[in-house]
Protein backbone atom coordinates (compact mmCIF):
# COMPACT_ATOMS: atom_id res chain seq x y z
CA UNK A 1 0.00 0.00 0.00
CA UNK A 2 2.87 2.42 0.75
CA UNK A 3 4.28 1.96 -2.76
CA UNK A 4 0.89 2.73 -4.28
CA UNK A 5 0.51 5.90 -2.20
CA UNK A 6 4.04 7.11 -2.94
CA UNK A 7 3.66 6.42 -6.66
CA UNK A 8 0.34 8.20 -6.98
CA UNK A 9 1.43 11.14 -4.84
CA UNK A 10 4.48 11.49 -7.10
CA UNK A 11 2.34 11.31 -10.25
CA UNK A 12 -0.11 13.91 -8.92
CA UNK A 13 2.69 16.30 -7.92
CA UNK A 14 4.44 15.80 -11.25
CA UNK A 15 1.21 16.47 -13.17
CA UNK A 16 0.66 19.74 -11.30
CA UNK A 17 4.30 20.76 -11.74
CA UNK A 18 4.24 19.99 -15.47
CA UNK A 19 1.27 22.32 -15.84
CA UNK A 20 3.04 25.05 -13.85
CA UNK A 21 6.18 24.79 -16.03
CA UNK A 22 4.51 24.34 -19.42
CA UNK A 23 4.68 27.93 -20.65
CA UNK A 24 8.39 28.11 -19.76
CA UNK A 25 9.06 25.36 -22.29
CA UNK A 26 10.58 22.97 -19.75
CA UNK A 27 9.42 19.79 -18.09
CA UNK A 28 9.99 18.51 -14.57
CA UNK A 29 12.69 16.26 -16.01
CA UNK A 30 14.34 19.26 -17.68
CA UNK A 31 14.25 21.10 -14.36
CA UNK A 32 16.18 18.22 -12.79
CA UNK A 33 18.90 18.67 -15.40
CA UNK A 34 18.96 22.43 -14.85
CA UNK A 35 19.28 21.93 -11.09
CA UNK A 36 22.29 19.67 -11.50
CA UNK A 37 23.99 22.15 -13.84
CA UNK A 38 23.11 25.22 -11.73
CA UNK A 39 24.32 23.60 -8.51
CA UNK A 40 27.68 22.68 -10.02
CA UNK A 41 27.11 18.99 -9.22
CA UNK A 42 27.97 18.19 -12.82
CA UNK A 43 29.99 20.02 -15.42
CA UNK A 44 29.83 17.48 -18.22
CA UNK A 45 27.10 15.53 -19.95
CA UNK A 46 28.47 12.30 -18.49
CA UNK A 47 28.54 13.69 -14.94
CA UNK A 48 24.98 15.01 -15.26
CA UNK A 49 23.77 11.64 -16.54
CA UNK A 50 25.45 9.87 -13.61
CA UNK A 51 24.04 12.26 -10.99
CA UNK A 52 20.52 11.92 -12.40
CA UNK A 53 20.71 8.20 -13.12
CA UNK A 54 19.90 8.80 -16.79
CA UNK A 55 21.44 6.82 -19.63
CA UNK A 56 23.79 8.61 -22.02
CA UNK A 57 21.37 8.59 -24.98
CA UNK A 58 18.55 10.11 -22.91
CA UNK A 59 20.88 12.78 -21.53
CA UNK A 60 22.00 13.77 -25.02
CA UNK A 61 18.36 14.09 -26.12
CA UNK A 62 17.48 16.20 -23.05
CA UNK A 63 20.46 18.49 -23.61
CA UNK A 64 19.79 18.74 -27.35
CA UNK A 65 16.28 20.06 -26.62
CA UNK A 66 17.52 22.49 -23.95
CA UNK A 67 20.29 23.70 -26.25
CA UNK A 68 17.82 24.31 -29.12
CA UNK A 69 15.84 26.55 -26.74
CA UNK A 70 18.96 28.49 -25.81
CA UNK A 71 18.78 27.29 -22.18
CA UNK A 72 22.07 25.37 -22.08
CA UNK A 73 25.28 25.57 -24.04
CA UNK A 74 27.78 22.79 -24.64
CA UNK A 75 31.43 23.20 -25.44
CA UNK A 76 34.30 20.74 -25.73
CA UNK A 77 36.46 20.38 -22.64
CA UNK A 78 39.92 21.87 -23.01
CA UNK A 79 41.39 18.85 -21.18
CA UNK A 80 39.46 16.18 -23.12
CA UNK A 81 37.87 17.10 -26.47
CA UNK A 82 35.62 14.02 -26.28
CA UNK A 83 33.97 15.48 -23.17
CA UNK A 84 31.29 18.18 -23.46
CA UNK A 85 31.08 20.84 -20.76
CA UNK A 86 27.53 22.04 -20.10
CA UNK A 87 26.46 25.39 -18.71
CA UNK A 88 23.32 27.45 -18.39
CA UNK A 89 23.09 30.43 -20.71
CA UNK A 90 21.87 33.80 -19.43
CA UNK A 91 18.42 32.86 -20.73
CA UNK A 92 18.84 29.46 -19.08
CA UNK A 93 19.49 31.04 -15.68
CA UNK A 94 16.29 33.07 -16.02
CA UNK A 95 14.28 30.00 -17.03
CA UNK A 96 15.84 28.05 -14.16
CA UNK A 97 14.95 30.71 -11.56
CA UNK A 98 11.37 30.93 -12.81
CA UNK A 99 10.99 27.15 -13.00
CA UNK A 100 12.38 26.67 -9.47
CA UNK A 101 10.00 29.29 -8.12
CA UNK A 102 7.00 27.71 -9.82
CA UNK A 103 8.02 24.23 -8.72
CA UNK A 104 8.42 25.36 -5.11
CA UNK A 105 5.01 27.01 -5.23
CA UNK A 106 3.51 23.83 -6.67
CA UNK A 107 5.04 21.78 -3.83
CA UNK A 108 3.67 24.24 -1.25
CA UNK A 109 0.19 24.02 -2.80
CA UNK A 110 0.44 20.23 -3.02
CA UNK A 111 1.23 19.84 0.70
CA UNK A 112 -0.83 22.81 1.97
CA UNK A 113 -3.45 20.60 3.65
CA UNK A 114 -0.71 19.13 5.84
CA UNK A 115 0.22 22.53 7.24
CA UNK A 116 3.80 23.70 7.63
CA UNK A 117 4.65 21.18 10.35
CA UNK A 118 3.04 18.29 8.47
CA UNK A 119 4.81 19.20 5.25
CA UNK A 120 8.18 19.44 7.01
CA UNK A 121 7.46 16.14 8.79
CA UNK A 122 6.65 14.40 5.52
CA UNK A 123 9.91 15.58 3.95
CA UNK A 124 11.91 14.52 6.99
CA UNK A 125 10.24 11.12 7.13
CA UNK A 126 11.01 10.50 3.46
CA UNK A 127 14.63 11.64 3.90
CA UNK A 128 15.01 9.27 6.85
CA UNK A 129 13.57 6.31 4.96
CA UNK A 130 15.75 7.04 1.93
CA UNK A 131 18.95 7.53 3.90
CA UNK A 132 18.37 4.35 5.87
CA UNK A 133 17.97 2.47 2.60
CA UNK A 134 21.19 3.67 1.00
CA UNK A 135 20.02 6.80 -0.81
CA UNK A 136 21.38 10.29 -0.31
Amino acid sequence: MLGYLLKHAHLALEHQAQAALADLGVTVRDLGVLRVIASGEAQSQQEAAAVLGVDRTSMVALLDALERQGIVARSPSEQDRRRNIIALTDHGWEVFRQAESRYSETERDFTARLGDAGSAGLRQALRTVLSENGHA
